[in-house]
């Protein structure tokens, strides 16, 4: 392949290769041309041009394919366009000269078509350089056409299309000409000619939209009948383009001749008659319009439908807005017409084609303003509708023939105009609230009337629109429900009022679901007394028990949807009147059938149905309450209603067949309960049941021919490409449905089942449509059959089989089919449901005949058949899972396929091959797979059949996807013949070119990662994929081109070194605007493929704005703006999703890099207005319509800037689903920055990078747009948008609260949003704003107080004052909002009023801690304005003293919110000790939802609580008053315990338990989804108790709930790991073991008193008693050693014993813990120091020495030396433990004396062992271990450590570190020798004197020599002459004298002579000043010994007296004669940060 890429051909390789890889050579040569022309040098290109000339015509000659032929006229045309042009008309004559040979053969089509698709490339390339031949080139073209056959047809009308294109006005002379030939081809036989007609020419010939209008309206309505999809999107496209140039010509054309214009009317007029007429002429008399005649073909009908979407499209938003009236009443005219309305399902059919037109305009081109005003049309209609009906209802004279036919024609102009509003209505969402509020309009009493419309379809629809209006806004769902209860009531004896305000409070509840506030418990009962009351009147007056009954279950039906916390109430009540429909028994049954007339049974056998249905929406609905015994119940009437079904037909022959209806309806809602039961229950009516079933579904007794719809959904979504289902994928799917070949396909409607009204939509759907009731029923028959199949039998399942085989014997023709049809579909739902059940199908037999089934069906004319039948035989081998059974089958279908001829059953044997592999999977069938792959490819390569080919390469592709690595053998030959196939199948034949695309992709995925190599063999295979996607993505149709983007998406993710994408994006955004003018499946397929390319892309290769092709301006907002613009044009559900995904995408990737694009492009989404016309910020990408030309024009004409004609087509203001999601956008903005890096939150480093980088761009830059946008966001109309504005402003609030403001130190950045963030909360508060807003805001609120910004106390006071608010609206007890909404959104307000609160007072309180801690002082000593900062800086108390006034009331309902949830917490099994009428804020019914709310909000409650507790002493204060103050209040009810009155210390032990069950309760089992601050906020309300005096007094008195609690926390450490957590347990266990000791203290002092007598036995109290025993589980000690121990070890794993000691772990050297980990470890230590004091002597012995040892440890792994040699937390703790346990008094205690010396002496020696220098530990802390050891010697008695082993040891360290390099550490051992020296206990200091004084005077004297060279050092012998002089002190006097020889001569060698003394450094300088002012001071102090020392050696005298001399001189020459400053050092100058001493 590398060989062809050069630019001219590289012929001497082509010869080389065999025959077959030519093409593709070729191709691929010619593709790098594409590529390198355009690049290429001019003078290259011009050199070589003739030769690549001939090249490429010689090309034309060799029979292209069409994918090359296509590439070569490009590069024809492209090498003319640079070159020279001399010689193109040469070409173009040799092109005309092929074009004319009479030559007909098939050889020769290729080279004819090549030589066509040149003249057009010619022409579009280069336009009128060619002017003067170009009617030459037309006429012979057109000659061309009339001999063509169906490729060149096609290939001519796509040539002649180019040429008109490139020559534009210019070619009008030839246009007629044109025009005439391309007409008749409209109506040609080949649908792909029919395409590519005619559009091109609309843009120039006049004629074509003036006096040739109407022939050309003809002529589509002719060409659409029998058409395929591809044809009608084509046709409808050319329809709709010519009428709207008709109304709006485009300017050009009109200035050169002056038109008539059409008027709108004559239009609609046209169009309207494709609609009602279809193809017929508007010539034929008007008598056969008279006799009505035939319908409209339906492919007509639907085509015109999408053409007036085209229409209404091209002439864009304004017009429609400007003109909407007429085209409404245009639309809605049609869907009343007489001829669109014959039969109820034309008439449903012609509804669902108004409705597309509507919603297809409407929802997608109108801006929200706009669809209002639209919405305002609609309602008038409606009314103007309403008035006429009312008319001819009130109207009893005799006229009412003619009437009734209006009224009931106006039903559908109701049903269409109503579901439109509705779908308006619910789009808009909150925003549509003007439409409902403004009395003007009357929505909502124009809808309710139409609820008294004679016809039931229309007060379906009318209900269905009030579920629209109630889901959009909830706070109508209540007052509506109301109104229509009130209205039933008043209005009983109305039939229509009974049935249609029934239906709309259905409705209504069925819409519940959709509103997460809910309604109030009290509308569920209303509901059931209404319904209760209709069904028991509805016997008294026969003229409305019909309706009373149906309306009675309809009511019942909907209650079950609001779930089982309301139904619970009502269950036994339901459970009676459903026993009471059915007889009790056989006996009553046999009666009843005797009796009654025809109406009595309708309505029996309605009520039946209607029971029915409500006990299947029970069971749908309510699963949690089918308990065993609710089921044994339910099957009573049940069983009844089967053994009634066997009795119906002969009630039906008695009283007539319109019982048919009511009796299939029975059967309808009976099969549906079975069918969610488990089968289990009714296994003893299987017999009965079956025999039901399989008549129903085999159409026993039913003489139309119906047939299921449930087919295609049991087949394999992948088959879709056989059957033509993939159109129901299209934007288009809900009229093409009406084309389906299935019964009553696509004619849903609510009418048929008025259940549907308010059960839950099915995914897709806007509008429930369920079928009519003939196919529902077969339908549920057979999803029951599935059901029960795998429960039967073997036996019944072989005779229910045979019995099939029988039907279809015995059935013909269409009816044959039919019952063939429905028997698959059962045969499949219960092969599925085997294969559900892991059950096996049966014995040989069953098989046996399933098999025979089956393969009847593989050669079955019917594709869809054929398609089923593979999928069972498919199924059948997986449930079987034999392996002879499968190799029989597939045996059989070889055979078959060697033998056949026929198309029909080559194509299903194929499949079933192909299905055989993929249910059994590549391992079960692998012997097969040669032989199939090679039938496989033998089918593929038959031309003359594409089916063939479509359907064999479909199972190849299956093949390959099953057998996984098992193909990689079969890789090569069956991708040549992919290759092959896509180089020569005309593109035309979309199918084959689907499924070479899926067997490519699943090549690739077979081949996988090995596609890296480099080996010939790989790099061959790359290659070829690479072409084959290069082919494919090329093609016209948009399904490929996905095919082709996905495997190139694989390609990248295997190969991505291979695969250049960069081409792609372009090419990608060349498609997604494209998708405007809903073409075929575009956007779908090619947006999933997208989203992850371009995601893939964008980051690494991509600029957003592809410089190099100048014609692809996206616009600067890039492809996101275009997204975003797209959001708000898509109505379709899962393209719109798949949008926020693809931005989602891009967002994670590329924000952090662009953010001000990212935040301009939010800014502008929502920012925008919501003016229709204006034009928006962003100018999100250019529409264009033409889409579907995008292929054979190129790309220039895409986006072309903005033309005249487009002005009216700006784009539609951003709706309020995309504002939603800009704001998410915005929320995961700021997190992504988060996660980037810290300078998005700092401004001074922000600025300081800007600088740096002007092109760099931090988040805080953006902070005022970002609070502007959540400020928006926040203050909407639109109720979604004010809670996701919530959510970002709280972001922002917490993300940079504490983010400083550089200009004014102490200040910081939010604070000059104060304002802002004020009113954006304010709203939120007001009266009738929704519970969950409120709650958000209140969240909002006490973020932003808590967070410290606020310093301004009017702001404060206004955030302050909304929070008060709510408090009132809490305390008054029911809130204004409560009936609105149900009572768990009122409960979710108040917890969340009161979380607010209390997060505000546990930060008011820290502050007020803080405060108190520091001394007094002005807070920001801002230095020289301190005046005037006074003004504005909060004292740091007023955020209590605002929450003081609140906090009596607060700290009361806290409490009873805390007592709730601990109620509500309780397992389900002490359900019965729950209050019965609910809690202080919950309601019992609401009590599953309360609970959510608790669960959010208890945490930050129970921690105020806590601090409230702990502050007012247990509320000691009021306690009395309590029970007094609460009743008034009726919110929270006095509990029983507060109302007798408790002592105070009752209460605050009730509260203490209170408090602490609920923290252990929680902490015991924290749910791993609970975020880690609650775990906080339970820890610090712990903490905070066990701060009172009073909780640690019972938690000491109950030491099993210490033990508990400790316990507890251990779990917790084991399964979270944050340190701030850790390190708050540690502190809750400080304060328990605090606790402990403080009752053991009051116990010892109590029994001390006892005992006063006996005077120094110290009591043996404490844990572990005399012996020394701790139980675990009861024991405090043994508890917290564990959590203790636990900690150490996860920080320190080296403390393990067991851990270091193994082999695997290398010593490591300590290291340096981490901040946090030092913390921690440092609080263990000393907690763990503090344990034996809780035990007795023996306890404190059995703990001591593991104690002993982890503090020697932690000191051990800890002590490291730190640059600037401060201590680590850590060490300092060790130190201080160590001299805790020490200093104890358990020292003194005789009975552990020897132990406990043992203890002491071993620890030393540890310490002594771990100090001792080491290669292994170099940078150990040895000033550590020495204080350790110091501290040893100093806190013990001699006999302990004077042993001399520990003796020399200890000698040693000193000794090492007297000797040490570093001055610090010997200044430190200076110290600290000189503690040991001065120690009161001779005994212990003595040896050490001896030992150590001779080396310190050595060091000293050695100085003289090594004059110290910086501070260090001079502080080092400093501390050095110290120890001397305070020996010289502790000497006694007779040996003063020496010891004095020793200092003084030391002393006197320091100082300088005055020669060197003004040279000398400062440090050698200080020495000097130091010894000469000691010297000073010795003198005075012992003068005896003194003379006699100097006077021994008068040199040392006369160096003295000099400096001495000196020094005056020097002071009396600094005349400033300060007071010389005292010589004497009071302190040492390093100071411990801990004394330890």
């Amino acid at each position: 392949m590398e060989l062809a890429h050069s630019l001219l051909l590289n012929e001497d390789a082509l010869a080389q290769i065999t025959e077959a890889k030519r093409p593709v050579f070729i191709f691929e040569w010619l593709r790098f041309l594409d590529k390198v022309l355009v690049a290429a040098n001019k003078v290259d290109v011009k050199e070589k041009q003739k030769k690549l000339v001939e090249q490429l015509t010689g090309l034309i000659s060799s029979a292209p394919g069409p994918p090359t032929r296509k590439l070569l006229a490009k590069n024809l045309a492209t090498l003319y366009s640079i070159g020279d042009t001399f010689t193109v008309f040469q070409t173009l004559d040799k092109c005309n000269d092929i074009i004319k040979s009479k030559d007909d053969t098939p050889a020769y089509l290729p080279t004819k078509l090549a030589a066509v698709a040149c003249v057009g490339a010619f022409y579009e390339k280069m336009g009128r350089m060619l002017g003067s031949s170009f009617p030459d080139t037309i006429n012979n073209l057109l000659k061309a056409l009339k001999s063509a056959e169906s490729q060149g047809r096609g290939e001519i009308l796509l040539s002649l299309q180019k040429v008109l294109g490139g020559l534009g006005a210019a070619a009008a002379s030839c246009h007629r000409d044109i025009y005439k030939n391309a007409r008749s081809l409209l109506t040609d036989r080949s649908m792909a000619v029919r395409c590519a007609c005619l559009l091109e020419l609309q843009n120039e010939a006049v004629f074509m939209w003036t006096t040739e209008l109407e022939n050309v309206a003809t002529l589509c309505f002719k060409a659409l009948e029998g058409s395929t999809y591809g044809v009608r999107v084509a046709v409808s496209k050319l329809l709709g383009t010519v009428m709207a140039t008709a109304l709006m010509p485009k300017q050009a054309a009109v200035m050169r001749q002056n038109v008539k214009r059409a008027t709108l009317e004559e239009v609609l007029e046209l169009m309207a008659t494709g609609f009602l007429r279809g193809g017929s002429g508007f010539l034929k008399s008007g008598g056969e319009m008279l006799k009505g005649g035939a319908s409209v073909s339906r492919e007509v009908r639907v085509g015109v439908t999408q053409a007036y979407v085209v229409f209404v499209t091209t002439l864009g938003g304004q017009w429609l807005e400007r003109n909407f009236a007429v085209f409404l009443s245009h639309v809605l005219e049609l869907a009343s017409h007489p001829r669109a309305t014959q039969t109820h399902v034309e008439a449903v059919y012609s509804r669902r084609c108004v409705s597309f037109v509507l919603r297809a305009t409407l929802g997608g081109l109108l801006g929200e303003k706009a669809q209002i005003a639209a919405g305002r049309e609609i309602c008038q209609a409606i009314a103007k509708q309403m008035r006429a009906v009312e008319t001819v209802v009130n109207d009893s004279s005799g006229e009412s023939k003619a009437g009734s036919a209006d009224v009931s024609a106006s039903q559908h102009v109701m049903v269409c105009a109503l579901q439109e509003l509705g779908s308006l209505v619910q789009s808009l969402s909150a925003t549509a609230a003007p439409l409902i509020q403004e009395p003007s309009i009357g929505l909502l009493e124009t809808v309710t009337s139409v609820l008294l419309h004679p016809s039931m379809a229309a007060r379906l629809a009318a209900a269905w629109c009030l579920r629209c209006v109630a889901v959009a806004l909830p706070y109508q769902l209540t007052p509506l429900l109301e109104r229509c209860a009130e209205r039933i009531n008043s209005l009983k004896s109305s039939p229509e009022a009974v049935s249609g305000y029934s239906f709309a409070m259905a409705a209504l509840l069925g819409g519940v679901h959709q509103c997460p506030l809910g309604i109030p418990h009290a509308k569920g009962k209303m509901v059931v007394s209404i319904a209760e009351d209709l069904l028991r009147t509805a016997a008294q007056n026969s003229r409305l028990s019909l309706q009373r009954t149906q309306a009675g279950w309809l009511l019942l039906g909907a209650l079950m949807t609001l779930g089982p916390s309301l139904v619970r109430y009502h269950l036994p009540k339901m459970l009676l009147l459903w026993r009471n429909v059915f007889p009790r028994s056989q006996k009553e049954l046999e009666a009843e059938k005797a009796r009654g007339d025809s109406f009595t049974w309708q309505v029996t056998l309605e009520g039946r149905a209607g029971a029915l249905c409500a006990m299947r929406s029970f069971v749908a609905h309510c699963p949690e309450l089918l308990t065993e015994d609710v089921i044994r119940r339910l099957m009573t009437p049940i069983e009844c209603a089967m053994t009634m079904m066997s009795h119906v037909p002969s009630v039906i022959k008695v009283h007539g067949a319109h019982l048919k209806a009511s009796a299939a309806m029975v059967r309808l809602r009976l099969y549906d309960i079975l069918a969610l039961l488990p089968p289990k229950t009714y296994e003893g009516d299987f017999n009965a049941l079956l025999r039901e079933l399989v008549a129903e579904f085999t159409l026993t007794d039913n003489s139309a021919n119906t047939t299921t719809s449930l087919l295609r959904s049991l087949c394999h979504y992948d088959d879709s490409v056989l059957m033509g289902s993939w159109l129901q994928e299209t934007d288009h799917k809900s009229i093409e449905d009406q084309l389906q070949p299935n019964s009553a396909s696509g004619s849903g409607a609510l009418e048929h089942d008025p259940s549907s009204i308010y059960l839950r939509i099915p995914v897709g759907e806007a509008i429930p449509g369920p079928l009519p009731l003939g196919v529902s029923v077969i339908d549920a028959s057979v999803a029951l059959f599935g059901v029960v199949f795998p429960h039967v039998s073997f036996k019944h399942r072989l005779q229910m089989l045979d019995h099939f085989a029988e039907c279809i014997k015995q059935a013909k023709g269409v009816r044959q089919q039919a019952v063939q049809l429905n028997i698959f579909t059962a045969v499949l739902s219960a092969l599925k449901g085997l294969a559900e059940n892991k059950s096996t199908l049966g014995p040989e037999e069953v098989r046996k005949s399933a098999l025979a089934l089956v393969m009847g069906a593989l050669d079955n004319p019917n594709p869809i058949l054929r398609c089923a039948a593979g999928e069972a035989l498919g199924r059948m081998a997986q449930v079987v899972g034999e392996a002879t059974f499968i190799a029989r089958m597939a045996q059989h279908s070889f055979d078959k396929l060697k033998s056949a001829r026929d198309v029909v059953s080559r194509t299903g044997h194929s499949l079933a091959l192909g299905c055989l592999h993929r249910y059994v999977g590549g391992i079960g069938s692998g012997q097969h797979l040669k032989t199939s792959v090679s039938i496989l490819l033998a089918l593929a390569q038959d031309g003359t059949s594409h089916e063939v080919q479509t359907w064999a390469l479909h199972s190849l592709a299956l093949i390959v996807d099953s057998s996984g690595p098992m193909y990689r053998g079969y890789v090569e030959p069956t991708l040549s013949l992919v290759l092959t196939l896509l180089l020569t199948v005309p593109p035309s034949h979309t199918e084959v070119h689907q499924c070479l695309g899926r067997c490519l992709g699943a090549l690739i995925t077979t081949v996988g990662p090995e596609l890296q190599g480099n080996s010939a063999t790989i790099s061959t295979i790359r290659s070829s994929c690479l072409v084959g996607c290069a082919i494919m993505q090329d093609h016209s149709d948009s399904l490929v081109q996905a095919a082709a983007i996905s495997c190139l998406q694989q390609l990248h993710m295997f190969a991505p070194r291979h695969v250049n994408l960069s081409s792609l994006v372009p090419c990608l955004c060349v498609r997604t605007p494209a998708n405007h003018v809903p073409s075929l499946l575009l956007g779908f397929q090619v947006h999933i493929c997208s989203t992850s390319l371009i995601v893939q892309l964008v980051p690494p290769k991509c600029p957003p704005h592809p410089d190099s092709r100048s014609d692809l301006n996206i616009t600067e907002t890039g492809l996101e703006g275009v997204l975003f613009g797209m959001l708000d044009r898509e109505t379709d559900r899962k393209l719109c999703s798949d949008i926020h995904d693809t931005l989602g995408h891009m967002l994670s990737s590329l924000a952090v890099e662009k953010l001000s694009h990212w935040l301009k492009l939010c800014k502008d989404v929502l920012a925008a207005t919501t003016e229709v016309g204006g034009a928006v910020a962003p100018e999100l990408g250019k529409e264009e319509e033409d889409s579907e030309k995008k292929d054979e024009m190129d790309d220039d004409s895409m986006f072309t800037g903005l033309g005249e004609d487009d002005k009216s087509k700006l784009s539609v203001a951003p709706r309020w689903v995309t504002r939603v999601f800009a704001a998410d956008c915005l929320c995961r903005i700021i997190m992504l920055c988060e996660n980037a890096n810290k300078a998005h939150f700092d401004l001074a480093s922000a600025r300081s990078a800007k600088v740096k980088n002007p092109k760099g761009d931090l988040l805080v830059l953006h902070l005022s747009d970002l609070i502007r946008m959540a400020f928006m966001a926040a203050t909407d109309h639109s109720h979604q948008l004010r809670m996701a504005g919530l959510q970002a402003l709280e972001d922002i609030i917490k993300k940079f609260a504490s983010v400083p403001e550089p200009e004014f130190p102490g200040h910081v950045i939010l604070e000059q949003y104060q304002a802002n963030v004020g009113a954006a909360l304010r709203p939120a508060f007001s009266p009738d704003t929704p519970s969950d807003i409120t709650a958000k805001a209140c969240q909002v609120c006490s973020t932003w107080i808590g967070s410290g910004v606020v310093s301004d106390l009017s702001d404060l006071r206004r955030v302050h004052n909304l929070l008060v608010s709510s408090l009132d609206k809490v305390q008054a007890g029911k809130s204004s909002s409560s009936q609105l909404y149900s009572e768990s959104a009122t409960t979710m307000e108040k917890l969340a009023v009161l979380k607010a609160w209390a997060e505000v007072y546990i930060v008011a309180m820290e502050i007020k801690k803080k405060a108190d801690s520091q001394p007094v002082q002005p807070i920001r000593s801002g230095g020289e304005d301190e005046e005037e900062e006074d003004l504005d800086v909060l004292p740091p108390d007023s955020l209590i003293t605002l929450v003081q006034p609140e906090l009596p009331s607060l700290s009361r309902l806290w409490l009873a919110a805390l007592r709730d949830y601990a109620l509500l917490t309780l397992p389900a099994e002490f359900a019965s000790q729950l209050p019965p009428d609910g809690g202080a804020f919950y309601t019992p019914e609401t009590i599953d939802s309360a609970r959510l709310h608790y669960r959010s909000s208890w945490a930050p409650i129970l921690h105020a609580v806590a601090l409230w507790l702990s502050n007012t002493g247990f509320g000691a204060n009021e306690g009395s008053e309590e029970p007094s103050r609460s009743s008034p209040s009726p919110s929270p009810a006095p509990s029983p315990a507060a109302v007798a009155i408790k002592d105070p210390e009752g209460l605050a032990k009730d509260r203490l338990h209170l408090l602490f069950g609920v923290s252990i309760e929680f902490l015991c089992f924290p749910r791993p989804e609970e975020p880690t601050e609650h775990v906080m906020s339970c820890l610090q309300a712990l903490c905070t108790l066990l701060d009172s005096p009073s909780a640690r007094t019972h938690i000491g008195e109950d030491q099993l709930l210490g033990v508990e609690l400790l316990n507890v926390l251990h779990r917790l450490l084991l399964t979270r790991d944050p340190p701030a957590l850790q390190l708050q347990v540690a502190a809750v266990v400080q304060e328990t073991i605090r606790a402990a000791q403080n009752h053991l203290q009051r116990l010892r002092t109590s029994k001390g008193k006892e005992e006063a007598r006996e005077k120094d036995a110290t009591p043996a109290l404490g844990e572990g008693g005399d012996t020394g025993e701790l139980i675990p589980g009861k024991s405090l000690v043994f508890a917290a050693m564990e959590l203790l121990v636990f900690i150490l070890v996860r920080h320190l794993p080296q403390l393990n014993a067991r851990v270091a000691d193994s082999p695997s772990l290398p010593t490591r050297k300590p290291q340096r813990l981490p901040e946090d980990s030092a913390r921690l470890v440092a609080a263990t230590v000393a907690i763990l120091a503090e344990l034996p004091s809780l035990c007795s002597p023996a306890g404190s012995m059995t703990i001591l020495p593991t104690i002993l040892f982890l503090i020697t440890g932690v000191l051990r792994e800890t002590a490291v030396k730190t640059a600037d040699n401060t201590v680590p937390l850590p060490v300092s703790a060790a130190l201080q433990g160590i001299k805790t346990i020490i200093t104890s008094p358990l020292s003194r205690v005789e009975k552990t004396h020897k132990q406990w010396t043992g203890l002491v002496r071993s620890s030393l020696a540890s310490v002594l062992e771990y100090s001792q220098p080491n290669e292994s530990r170099p940078n150990m802390d040895e000033v550590s271990m020495l204080t350790a050891i110091t501290l040893f010697l100093l806190s013990t008695s001699a006999e302990v450590v004077g042993v001399t082993s520990l003796q020399k040891g200890c000698m040693d360290r000193f000794r090492n570190a007297l000797n040490s390099s570093d001055p610090w550490v010997q200044a430190r051992c200076y110290q600290l020798l000189l503690s040991v020296f001065q120690h009161s206990q001779r005994a212990l200091s003595t040896p050490y004197i001896h030992a150590l004084a001779p080396p310190v005077v050595e060091k000293l004297k050695a100085v003289e020599r090594n004059r110290p060279t910086n501070t260090a050092e001079l502080q080092a012998v400093q501390e050095g002459v110290k120890v001397l002089e305070n020996l010289v002190a502790m000497g006694q006097e007779q040996n003063r004298v020496q010891l004095l020889a020793l200092l003084v001569p030391t002393l006197v060698s320091y100082l300088l002579d005055e020669n060197t003394i003004a040279s000398a450094p400062p440090a050698s300088k200080g020495l000097h000043d130091f010894a000469l002012q000691d010297l000073m001071r010795i003198g005075p102090l012992y003068p005896t010994a003194f003379k006699t020392v100097i006077g021994a050696a008068p040199e040392l005298k006369s160096r003295l007296e000099t400096a001495i001399r000196a020094n005056q001189a020097s002071n009396t020459a600094k005349a400033a004669a300060r007071p010389t400053q005292p010589a004497v050092q009071a302190a040492p100058t390093i100071k411990l940060k801990t004394s330890f001493f």
